[in-house]
């Protein structure tokens, strides 16, 4: 196996590099870290620092710029690379920009699994689990729920009867850095090799003191929780893609307070709510949007207490915030489209006039 396949090459990639490896002093990397401008790829000579070819610096779309994940071509000149395309994208991580922009923030890339970690030392929020769920099954990645500091509860069924309100076929693993026996079950049952995982979650749940004890060699800087807040300080400042011992990738990220919604525009909404989509069936109208319809399954399953108030608060709360997103994003187009044909129009004008 060479050092591309432990790095999650795979049949995708290879078919795509096989019909379009035109160019022979190109070679191929799989971006580990970004830091600024630096690139860090792994690649058949090792790990190579590049920086972005002027096409890519001064023509290509944020969204498409290489992210943590990304496989791309370089151009290699004594130890540094330069990168001069992007491959195609199984899928793409991603997070409405915080703050109150409307672009989509692309995260990581090329991601077989997601591992949601929330801390159960008063990090455990359902609502802010399933928030996570969504996004993350809308961009085509599977979620796993880990539970960490298992240590400091006394009865986890708890916690596990919770994830199950959200009737959601998501694999729950409880773990601790106390625990060995739970750490080893990690490494067999969900750390795949060569396969792309992404350690998800608020900052102070442990994400890096786990990463810290699944890898010996790994001395990521951990920081303190603050006694007055709770909340954690950020220890990751950047995404980096680490290989485990057993051959399963990594990919750590700094604590996020924030994970909008922003559905990709083809997305639909279905798939995502399955204890909605179970009752949506019975609905009267088949674009019911489960909201104040009448004859609506889902309203009258939440109004007999069928449904679980959670669920539905949380499906709502998304949708709005999805809808919200989707008009800004709109209003952008539709002043892009306003200034270009303002833009024509100047033109037009100067050549008549000649000025």
């Amino acid at each position: 196996m060479n050092i591309l396949e432990n790095y999650g090459w795979s049949a995708f990639f290879s078919d795509y590099h096989n019909k379009n490896k035109s160019e022979s002093d190109f070679h191929v990397g799989r971006v580990i870290s970004v830091h600024g401008f630096k690139y860090h790829l792994m690649t058949v000579f090792g790990e190579v620092e590049a920086e972005l070819s002027g096409k890519l610096l001064y023509g290509a779309e944020a969204e498409l710029l290489p992210r943590v994940g990304d496989w791309i071509y370089f151009l290699k000149y004594d130890t540094q690379g330069y990168i001069v395309d992007v491959f195609p994208r199984l899928n793409a991580l991603s997070r409405k920009n915080p703050g109150n922009r409307t672009e989509r923030q692309i995260l990581a890339a090329n991601i077989d699994f997601a591992l949601i970690v929330q801390g159960l030392d008063r990090d455990f929020n359902l609502m802010r689990l399933d928030r996570y769920i969504v996004q993350i099954t809308a961009c085509g990645i599977e979620p796993v729920i880990i539970l960490n500091k298992e240590d400091l509860v006394s009865d986890r069924e708890v916690y596990r009867r919770e994830v199950a309100r959200l009737s959601r076929d998501c694999p729950v693993h409880f773990c601790s850095i106390m625990d060995q026996p739970a750490l080893g079950e990690l490494y067999a049952r969900v750390l795949q090799p060569q396969k792309t995982h992404v350690l998800m979650g608020s900052s102070g749940v442990g994400k890096s003191s786990l990463l810290n004890t699944l890898m010996d060699d790994l001395h990521l800087r951990t920081g303190n929780i603050s006694g007055s807040t709770h909340k954690g300080k950020h220890t990751t400042s950047t995404r980096d893609l680490f290989r485990l011992p057993n051959g399963s990738l990594v990919i750590d990220t700094p604590g996020m307070r924030e994970f909008g919604i922003a559905l990709e525009d083809e997305v639909s909404s279905s798939g995502l709510f399955p204890a909605i989509d179970k009752l949506s069936s019975e609905c009267r109208y088949a674009d019911c949007r489960h909201i104040a319809e009448h004859g609506c399954a889902v309203i009258r399953a939440y109004e007999s207490g069928n449904l679980d108030p959670k669920i539905y608060d949380s499906y709502l709360k998304l949708m709005k915030e999805q809808k919200h997103f989707e008009i800004k994003a709109e209003d952008k187009k539709r002043l892009g489209r306003q200034f270009g044909k303002m833009i024509k129009e100047a033109e037009a004008f100067r050549k008549k006039y000649k000025y």
